[in-house]
């Protein structure tokens, strides 16, 4: 198991949090930038303290956030995952331009937390 790990590069990219609404999200940001002066990006629907939290405005996937998991290959993760008993939840897939898994969602919830892939290089 730690080979494969090791193998795919698999690290944290970042942890999402669910707030409530914008105005809470906006407000964990502020928390996030004063504390650890973590500078804030607001999008349409979640705000990134640096690239370490993602704050969603609203309820995301995951009773509490998600996970995010970067790897150097999806299609292969997936494969490891799918061995463990682990699926992927086929309308959160997404593609780059080659063709190539750059996102997909887990199927299984830990914690209160979802998990979703990232494709690093």
């Amino acid at each position: 198991m730690q080979d494969m790990v090791k193998e795919l590069g698999m690290h944290v990219t970042h942890v999402g949090i669910n707030a409530a609404d914008d105005e809470q999200a906006r407000g964990w940001a502020k928390e996030f930038e004063t504390c650890f002066g973590l500078p804030a990006k607001e999008g349409n629907s979640s705000i990134f303290s640096a690239d370490l939290v993602e704050i969603m405005k609203g309820h995301g996937r995951g009773a509490v956030g998600h996970i995010a998991i970067g790897v150097n290959d999806c299609e292969k993760a997936i494969e490891f995952f799918a061995s463990n008993g682990v699926k992927v939840i086929p309308e959160t897939v997404k593609t780059n331009d080659e063709g190539r898994i750059k996102f997909a969602y887990l199927d299984k919830e830990i914690a209160g937390f979802m998990v979703h892939l990232n494709l690093v290089k």
